[in-house]
């Protein structure tokens, strides 16, 4: 479910956006390569440091990789930081993604299966996590003409989900906010054969147990449950940023076998969990994935509420 959204926004709402506006705006006036770069120094070393968004990814590694060393953990938490600055600006001049991303390769053993789908009318269903740059890939389809759209979680600030919102509709149409009734208006576009995108790595209290990175994560079926009812081939891919901090490797996976719904969140689950694996810097380890202590709070309500008398 999408969270509930102050419409209106308070003072601090209203500094908060214009600072980040200026940011970006400053940021968008420089060259591509020494904007993405200042953005990702930014986060790094002054936005997620201050915003707590350092302290979670340590813990969140501390959680699900306790085998870490501290300073490996320090060393992904910056590279973490770094890409999630990097992707935000990326992500904020449209028309540059898209004519970036125009040339880029596209490989994955995915690629066949989605050329004879479109071919066909057939839907599509693209899924993901927050790795790398998550939009580069649908970029790279859409400046080749194919049209896709998906949800977005909106932001808790108002006055920055309106352009955030606007920055998600200029990429590609039709966008819908995250919550049943967008779940309900991608369902209607996909089921008339068109193609949508769903990042699927986030908390949410109604999901099933599937476990992430060895740890048990409550993942939403959504995502399966769209591709069985509208018969979409079911596509997990990826958008890998390269060394050099700027390109990107776009990778389209084998589509994931229509099933059991938890299954097929399984199988895309463990797709991106060897992503992460070869690259733990490249996922956004900032997100609340796991909420172990509201995990252990609803189970043992569950438990409580099944004690007979």
């Amino acid at each position: 479910m999408a969270r509930t959204q102050n419409t209106r926004g308070g003072a601090a709402d209203w500094i908060a956006d214009r600072t980040l506006r200026g940011l970006i705006a400053l940021a968008l006036a420089l060259p591509h390569p020494t904007r993405v770069r200042l953005m990702g120094w930014m986060v790094r070393r002054v936005i997620g440091p201050l915003a707590g968004y350092r302290r979670r990814a340590l813990d969140n590694l501390a959680y699900a990789r306790p085998a870490l060393t501290d300073d490996e953990r320090r060393r992904i938490a910056d590279a973490v930081l770094d890409n999630a600055g990097r992707t935000m600006i990326e992500n904020y001049d449209v028309p540059g993604l898209l004519a970036r991303m125009a040339d880029a390769r596209i490989d994955g053993a995915g690629v066949p299966d989605m050329e004879h789908a479109r071919a066909e009318g057939r839907p599509i269903l693209f899924v993901t996590g927050h790795f790398g740059n998550f939009e580069a890939p649908r970029a790279a389809l859409v400046a080749r003409g194919w049209r896709i759209g998906g949800l977005y979680r909106p932001m808790a600030n108002p006055f920055f989900n309106a352009h955030y919102a606007a920055n998600m509709h200029a990429l590609s149409n039709p966008v819908f906010e995250q919550g049943r009734r967008g779940t309900m208006g991608l369902l209607r576009h996909i089921k008339k054969g068109g193609m949508g995108v769903l990042l699927f790595d986030v908390y949410s209290s109604d999901g099933v147990p599937i476990d992430f990175l060895g740890k048990p994560a409550p993942t939403l079926t959504s995502a399966a449950d769209i591709a069985l009812r509208t018969g979409a081939l079911f596509v997990p891919f990826f958008g890998i940023r390269r060394p050099d901090g700027i390109g990107f490797d776009v990778v389209f996976e084998a589509a994931i076998p229509h099933g059991d719904p938890a299954e097929m969140m399984h199988e895309a689950t463990r797709r991106l969990e060897a992503r992460i694996d070869a690259d733990p810097g490249q996922w956004f380890w900032i997100h609340r994935r796991w909420k172990p202590r509201r995990q252990a709070k609803r189970q043992r309500k569950r438990d409580a509420a099944n004690i007979g008398p």
